[in-house]
């Protein structure tokens, strides 16, 4: 570990006081026991076997790891982005592109010192730039008990939240001074899509205060001389047919409301998966022209970093 971490800090990043780090764990852990991660606030005991919506425990449970070069071009650079994807998720979408992993469970129950590892494999024999947990909501407790174990294997590269926008304020807020870069979705501005194709009718408004708060902790995203990500928040918005997703209203909200400055993904690849194509107009991609359009609608409201 480097000098600052020897005396009790976490890497070269956020710098937060490893005992305060020890304290949010046992936080997040406790949370467990009535559950209230996520928005859906199942309140079962997940410490003696009881399931929620997410259908997980209090170990971890991992699909895969590797370096991912099809992310955000700050996030991949030269050697990738080190991602872990997580099983099962809190949302319920039924155009999911990973269902398999999220609806169906793909993956494995592995050991607290196993994920830790997978962190330091990802850092040091492949070199990636960062750690980006992939729907990791359901999972912080698991991930923060594992991350503490990392850090003392030597992890000291920014860490990623990468996920679907469903988040509560409290469990934001144990993550304070540990995630350096949060790359929510932004799915839908309208509660009806939200319903329908997510079961999350709060998803709006839920998806509005968690990006606040996500922004209020780490800022607009920065980047070092050759554009890798350091800190920040990068939002990802996909394109749906026929305007389901509410782009004008996103793309308002986060030029107004967060920043102009805001590293938005306005992204064209959707296409029909899991049960999409049993609910027109989701049976279909989106034409190049409402692609068009949603950048237009980037633009005009004054956001400034496309990707």
């Amino acid at each position: 570990m480097d000098q600052k971490a020897d005396k009790g800090f976490i890497a070269a990043y956020l710098k937060l006081p490893r005992k305060e780090l020890k304290e949010k764990v046992l936080r997040a852990e406790e949370i467990l026991k009535s559950c209230t991660l996520c928005p859906r606030k199942c309140k079962v005991d997940r410490t003696d076997g009881e399931r929620g919506a997410c259908k997980t425990g209090d170990r971890p449970i991992v699909s895969s790891y590797n370096p991912h070069f099809g992310e955000e071009a700050p996030l991949v650079g030269s050697r990738g982005s080190g991602t872990i994807f997580f099983t099962r998720c809190n949302l319920g979408c039924l155009f999911c592109q990973n269902w398999t992993i999220s609806h169906l469970g793909e993956g494995s129950e592995i050991s607290f010192d196993a994920l830790a590892d997978i962190m330091i494999v990802l850092q040091k024999d492949y070199s990636c730039h960062n750690i980006n947990f992939v729907t990791p909501t359901h999972q912080v407790p698991m991930i923060l008990r594992a991350l503490d174990i990392a850090i003392d294997k030597g992890l000291n590269v920014p860490l990623v939240y990468n996920c679907g926008g469903y988040e509560t304020p409290e469990t934001l807020e144990i993550l304070d001074g540990i995630i350096d870069i949060y790359m929510p979705d932004f799915k839908y501005a309208d509660t009806g899509p939200a319903e329908r194709y997510s079961k999350a009718r709060d998803y709006p408004e839920t998806a509005k205060a968690a990006i606040r708060e996500m922004h209020k902790q780490v800022g607009d995203l920065v980047m070092n001389e050759r554009g890798i990500a350091l800190r920040g928040l990068l939002v990802r918005h996909l394109v749906l047919p026929e305007g389901l997703a509410g782009t004008e209203e996103v793309v308002r909200f986060l030029a107004e409301e967060i920043s102009p400055n805001t590293y938005t993904n306005i992204m064209a690849q959707y296409y029909p998966c899991y049960k999409a194509s049993e609910h027109p107009p989701l049976d279909r991609r989106i034409t190049s022209d409402e692609y068009r359009k949603a950048v237009k609608a980037a633009c005009n409201a004054g956001l400034k970093r496309l990707d």
